[in-house]
């Protein structure tokens, strides 16, 4: 099994004109939009986002589970849920973070029935806030990487799917109205509850992220899990995220096997039925997982470097048999390097990597030991014209990365980003390289995701005390030296927030004892976040009263990278 496929012959065209791997274009059979009785009481809903909608009649009404990415994304699925039974819903259950921002189209169409019972892992609302916190900026630029967010509708580089889906946030549900609800109900343990009148058996089973549960419901022998999914676990998101550890995830998979289930519910793809053939393909499922721990940690015990990890541990081709554990999502080799640096860390023992020269100076000593710009390029070029993917795409590497780059050199590297976005049959992979080959040939520029922006709608909702603290992020250490004072944000009607800025960093508090305080409105606040306001503006207009050392809070806020303290 291979990252991406070398034979040319692989590549098809899809049905808007894209260039795919064949794999990839048969993937879109596996995740097609289609509504699932699962059994008699049980509804998946799968291709209406990038998660499904699932539902399960229990003795008092429909329990719900998982609301997708938007209230429009959740009402299209309970319209559908009605053409076949006009209960109530009663009940919603959480398997994860990721898909919880339909839950007000559930209270809605209850009449707002209060309170209606919302139940989910403990750590569920804490993650939600982690992604639109410090990280916000890598966040979502992983996001439109990964899931194609920019790519276009038709043409050799459109989007054909996202692997687990059809699309991150599905453009029929446009705006993408937000509804989550916190959850009424957690746990961090394992717990037997009744939901609805019916008996459900929770279990924590971290996956793609820490908070997801499986969910038993053993009166009717269906289980509903975040665990086995319908491609090859990404135990490395491209996007990039927290370690997803290989022997936490056999854990939950065997507890899932266990089970002896009927039916077998994801929050992806579609569902399985039968005993046999579950019990046959998910043992096939969690050897694959296994096999990429073991050999990569055979491989390293051995003393082999992460590129020899990733060029010698290969999947066997019996893998290749079922879309669970084909590479139509990640690829097994960056897993292999995730794995190793979960374990051991970045460095990996290749010399080269202990003291390496800064990129773009490395790159400009490679060019010219390899005889110049233009030797670089012809070889690069005659790397595509022999198929050898992998070395033209690190000489275009150096080309485009390089001090002196020009266009031609960063076309030369799209080309080349284009050409593996065409031989792999992961979705993954296919979305970021076309990102990063739009980006670097101008046509879809990635560069506001590159800075944190804070935005109305991101900040409707947070408080100050939870919003200064992400500005230490923001602060430029060069700005900030000599700098000792501590500011509090007095926001009217909410709690003080300060931050102390020292030694080159801003410091979070609560604004007790601070030396000088900032007070404002909460429209003030958000429009100098936002860039809409000027810090000398609204200091000049009187929208923004400062106590203590002013001329020292003006040296502060100038510390920030946000658009309206840099006036």
């Amino acid at each position: 099994m291979r990252s991406f496929e070398h034979d040319a012959r692989a590549t098809v065209a899809g049905p808007q004109g894209q260039r795919v791997h064949r794999d990839h274009l048969a993937h879109l059979e596996v995740i097609e939009r289609r509504w699932y009785t699962v059994r008699p009481g049980v509804w998946t809903m799968v291709g209406n986002g990038l998660s499904n909608q699932t539902f399960v009649e229990a003795p008092e009404g429909i329990i719900a589970i998982d609301t997708g990415e938007s209230v429009q994304e959740m009402q299209a699925a309970l319209d559908e849920l009605r053409r076949h039974t006009q209960r109530p819903v009663v009940a919603v259950i959480y398997t994860h973070f990721h898909y919880v921002e339909g839950t007000t189209a559930v209270l809605a169409e209850a009449g707002n029935a209060s309170p209606m019972p919302i139940y989910a892992h403990a750590r569920v609302t804490a993650n939600k806030s982690r992604t639109s916190g410090e990280i916000a900026p890598v966040y979502a630029r992983g996001l439109v990487e990964q899931f194609g967010i920019t790519l276009p509708t038709e043409g050799s580089d459109a989007l054909l799917h996202v692997g687990l889906g059809l699309f991150y946030r599905n453009p029929a549900h446009a705006p993408f109205t937000p509804g989550f609800v916190p959850p009424t109900v957690t746990f961090d343990s394992a717990v037997t509850l009744t939901i609805g009148g019916m008996r459900v058996e929770v279990t924590p089973a971290p996956s793609d992220a820490d908070d997801s549960v499986t969910l038993w419901f053993p009166e009717i022998a269906t289980c509903v899990h975040n665990i086995v999914w319908p491609t090859l676990f990404n135990i490395f998101a491209i996007r990039g995220d927290e370690y997803r550890d290989p022997r936490v995830l056999l854990t939950g998979i065997d507890h899932v096997r266990a089970l002896g289930a009927e039916h077998l519910v994801a929050t992806h793809g579609p569902p399985m039925s039968g005993a046999a053939d579950i019990a046959r393909r998910t043992v096939r499922y969690r050897d694959s997982i296994q096999f990429l721990w073991d050999q990569t940690v055979r491989g390293i015990n051995k003393g082999w470097t992460t590129d020899q990890l990733a060029s010698r541990v290969r999947l066997p081709a019996l893998y290749d048999d079922d879309f669970l554990t084909s590479e139509r999502y990640g690829v097994g080799e960056h897993h292999v390097r995730q794995i190793h640096h979960g374990l051991r860390g970045w460095f990996d023992g290749d010399e080269a990597r202990l003291f390496p020269l800064e990129p773009t100076e490395r790159f400009g000593r490679l060019i010219a030991g390899f005889g110049g710009r233009a030797t670089v390029r012809e070889q690069a070029q005659a790397a595509l014209a022999a198929d050898d993917v992998r070395w033209a795409l690190e000489l275009a590497t150096w080309l485009a990365r390089a001090e002196g780059a020009e266009a031609g050199d960063r076309a030369l590297l799209a080309t080349a980003l284009r050409t593996v976005a065409e031989r792999t049959s992961a979705a993954n992979i296919r979305n970021w390289c076309l990102a990063h080959a739009r980006d670097l040939d101008g046509s879809a520029p990635m560069d506001r995701f590159r800075v944190h922006r804070f935005t109305s709608r991101q900040l409707e909702g947070a408080t100050a005390a939870s919003i200064v603290p992400t500005l230490r992020v923001l602060l430029d250490p060069d700005r900030a030296e000599g700098i000792d004072h501590h500011v509090a944000f007095a926001v009217a009607g909410e709690p003080t927030a300060g931050l102390h800025v020292r030694n080159g960093v801003a410091v979070p508090t609560d604004g007790a004892d601070a030396q000088s305080t900032i007070s404002l409105d909460r429209a003030t606040f958000v429009g100098l976040l936002t860039g809409r306001v000027q810090w000398a503006d609204a200091r000049a207009a009187g929208s923004v009263a400062v106590t203590g050392d002013a001329p020292a809070v003006d040296r502060v806020v100038a510390c920030f990278e946000v658009p309206g303290f840099q006036s």
